[in-house]
């Protein structure tokens, strides 16, 4: 067997593995988290799952990576949006982190942090199962 076929069998399982531990961070830290957690902290995990959902509906072969091809162009613009809605979660969790350092009175820089690294570890699970699913 060679590499494609190995990522091709095993990429999927290592990309539930990888968002299973994004979620778990998260988990973890409203768990273990002194005060309340309010709903805005779970929006960023919420949003980049969503996204990693988006992106994983363009299957591969149907992108036309031609500049002179205009027939894709609805197909572009919804990987471009699902970018968008990623990369807004992760810096929205970013922010979050900010908020929950400097906020004495809010969740614990913990908590921020998980937030941190499930927005990070969702999306790459997204990656890694775009890359390797074979229709």
């Amino acid at each position: 067997m060679d590499l494609p076929e190995l990522w091709a069998i095993f990429g999927p399982g290592v990309a539930g593995a990888v968002f299973g531990a994004g979620w778990w961070f998260w988990v973890d830290a409203v768990v273990c988290s002194a005060v309340k957690v309010s709903f805005v902290h779970y929006l960023p995990g919420i949003f980049a799952s969503i996204a990693a959902l988006m992106f994983n509906c363009v299957r591969k072969e149907d992108i036309d990576y031609s500049p002179y091809e205009e027939g894709e162009w609805r197909l572009k613009l919804w990987l471009f949006f699902a970018y968008v809605v990623s990369f807004v979660s992760l810096a929205a969790s970013v922010g979050l982190l900010i908020q929950d350092s400097l906020v004495k009175s809010g969740p614990s820089v913990w908590t921020g942090t998980a937030g941190v690294l499930q927005c990070v570890f969702v999306l790459i699970s997204g990656l890694i199962y775009w890359t390797s699913h074979s229709e």
